[in-house]
């Protein structure tokens, strides 16, 4: 028996790691001499920069940047192996785990920091980048990364915007002409979380606004902002960016890094699997074990799930998934290639004990499958292991 342990995180409650460890012990209880894989996941969120680091023997460099209120803070980013390429995570520098709950206001939160960091691989001689987009604080459109880097953006009698979603309703132009020259010499790749528009039912503001802290009107007003600044990118640079998928992701930043940076958007699973070798992985395997915090329509958007279950489908490997929370249905899960999921959660109980609990439930509902497929009279493909 040969399984890949290959979860993302649950947020706030354990690391892609620590379940790799749950999801090999569980499995153990079943088949001792199983050999398992453990490889941890991502999806461009938060994390994802440390596994590609990670994975390629890279280096962490140490900026002082501007949070999401403007604070000075402390924050990282990577160099992957290649000693040429810079891993920006934005969750960082202008992401939530930053902010308490009572701070989360995205009509007033800024990327600046993101875009700081971006200034600073500049600086080091860094052309090639890569941009992690998921836990962003922000629904700005990418109007604070894109001011470090020298564009501005003006409202009405030529006065600058203040930082923040809610200035974008006052839109009327961007200036280019401050951006910095040496862009013109790098490669940007956008690696999103999410392949929602930026705007309308499905977009960044209505979709993501409000774990940002948004209420229903904010999420109006934010949503009338990014069209505001969908109108100025139309009028002015002849780019309709309000269908592209992967546009709404941080906020609308994935729209605005297509446009002014020339970055392609790419799921960030994809850019995961493909950085950490999964695949090779995959040619040996019996089963897959993976899971995220929950299954949801977020799910079928291009997140960790989804990604594993279209690489696993090529190899005809069996995916099993684990998750605090189900939402999909079985249709769902047909149309994402999961054999078959399941929630963690032992029984009713508080959101705090089932964060204290997940490396223990995750563990028990992987021995439960385990043993179903042991009573299958499952037989290896593998001549290693048990």
């Amino acid at each position: 028996m040969r399984v890949i342990a290959a979860p993302d995180s649950f947020k706030g409650s354990a690391s892609a790691d620590e379940l790799c460890a749950s999801i090999s012990r569980g499995v153990k209880r079943v088949y001792p001499d199983a050999i398992i894989d453990m490889h941890p996941l991502a999806d461009g969120g938060e994390g994802t920069a440390e596994l590609l680091v990670r994975s390629t023997r890279g280096t962490w460099r140490e900026v002082t940047v501007s949070d999401p209120l403007g604070r000075k803070i402390q924050a990282a980013y990577g160099v992957l192996g290649d000693g040429k390429t810079a891993v920006i995570e934005m969750a960082r520098a202008s992401g939530l785990p930053l902010l308490k709950d009572e701070e989360r206001n995205p009509l007033v939160t800024s990327s600046r920091g993101t875009g700081e960091l971006i200034r600073d691989a500049l600086d080091r001689g860094f052309r090639r980048f890569i941009i992690c987009l998921g836990g962003s604080a922000t629904n700005d459109g990418g109007m604070g990364l894109l001011r470090a880097l020298g564009l501005e953006f003006y409202g009405a009698n030529g006065r600058e915007l203040a930082e923040g979603g809610g200035s974008l309703l006052e839109l009327v132009r961007f200036d280019e002409s401050g951006l910095d020259a040496r862009l013109r010499e790098c490669t940007f790749s956008t690696a999103g979380d999410v392949a929602n528009p930026m705007v309308g039912p499905d977009g960044a503001s209505v979709i993501f606004g409000p774990q940002k802290g948004a209420d229903e009107v904010a999420v109006v007003r934010l949503d009338e902002g990014l069209n505001k600044l969908a109108d100025c990118i139309l009028a002015q640079k002849g780019l309709e960016v309000r269908g592209m998928a992967g546009g709404g992701a941080a906020g609308g930043m994935g729209a605005s890094l297509a446009v002014f940076l020339h970055s392609d958007i790419q799921p960030g699973i994809e850019l995961v699997l493909q950085a950490t070798g999964f695949e090779a992985t995959l040619k040996r395997a019996d089963f897959v074990v993976t899971g995220e915090g929950r299954l949801d329509e977020q799910t079928l958007s291009g997140k960790t799930i989804s990604g594993v279950c279209r690489f696993a489908r090529k190899h005809g490997v069996p995916v099993l998934g684990i998750c605090g929370g189900k939402e999909l249905t079985g249709k769902e899960l047909d149309e994402l290639g999961l054999t078959a999921a399941f929630s963690v959660v032992q029984n009713p109980c508080s959101l705090q004990e089932a964060f204290s609990r997940t490396s223990e439930w995750v563990e028990e509902t992987t021995m439960q499958l385990f043993r179903l497929v042991r009573a299958t009279g499952f037989t290896s493909r593998n001549q290693e292991g048990g």
